[in-house]
């Protein structure tokens, strides 16, 4: 296996390489990639060459090394895109994912002042707090804790949780219109509960967001916590930048 004349580095076609084995199938998800000797072997190159490859990958995740045992391959991570407001089930049975939700409980609770607040409701006041854990291809891949108005709650109870978005139900089976959602993104650990929910270890990373759904008339209808394995999944967009003529003065 040579390289081929390219104006790209050598390491740089080394990963390219790679990366080609590793998304034809070559070298499937979790599966051992030679030892850097071998593969600077197979390509005509130095250690050091296939190293500097090697930790290109891993910063992009698509490898991994496990200290005293070798590199192994990721398991290419599902993912959304932040393009439009849709639920889970409804983003990832369109890639050919199979979906199911755990509901691990629906109880009525006092509103902690932070969903009270974005609900638009008083501190304490009853809420409805619904839990389920994500399935993607029957591996738990995230936790959602949804707020609702009791009302809502009680609709909701009688619905098919297992099987069906909650955004899905309240558009189709309920009648009412949605607008706009605000999320704000950032990362945690997993704590005891998460970990147990997400089947990680305590300390793992994860990705929190809190989203606010409002009625297409502006009213706050639907607070979440959604908690999404680190090394699972992941959110996408794409933004423009605002061209030259759209510049305030």
């Amino acid at each position: 296996m040579t390289l081929s004349l390219s104006p790209l580095p050598l390491y740089a076609q080394v990963k390219e390489s790679l990366r080609e084995r590793i998304l034809d199938g070559t070298y499937p998800p979790h599966a051992q990639l030679p030892a850097e000797s071998d593969i600077g072997s197979r390509f005509g190159v130095s250690r050091i060459t296939v190293r500097q490859a090697l930790n290109d990958l891993q910063k992009e995740g698509v490898i991994f090394k496990v200290p005293g045992k070798g590199t192994f391959v990721s398991k290419p991570k599902a993912f959304q895109e932040l393009t439009q407001l849709e639920g889970f089930a409804e983003a990832m049975s369109r890639r050919g994912y199979e979906i199911y939700n755990r509901v691990a409980g629906i109880d009525s609770v006092a509103a902690a002042p932070q969903v009270a607040q974005q609900l638009g409701l008083a501190a304490g006041a009853p809420v409805t707090e619904i839990r389920r854990i994500r399935l993607l291809n029957r591996e738990p891949v995230s936790l959602e804790v949804t707020y609702v108005s009791p009302e809502l709650g009680e609709r909701l109870r009688h619905e098919d949780l297992a099987v069906r978005d909650i955004f899905l139900i309240l558009e189709n089976d309920f009648g009412i219109a949605l607008g706009k959602a605000d999320l704000r993104i950032d990362a945690i650990l997993a704590d005891h509960a998460l970990s147990a929910a997400l089947q990680i270890d305590e300390g793992m990373p994860v990705l929190r967001i809190e989203r606010l759904t409002h009625t297409a008339g502006g009213k706050p209808i639907d607070f979440e916590y959604l908690y999404f394995r680190g090394d699972a999944f992941q959110y996408r967009l794409q933004i423009a930048r605002r061209s030259p003529t759209q510049e305030t003065p």
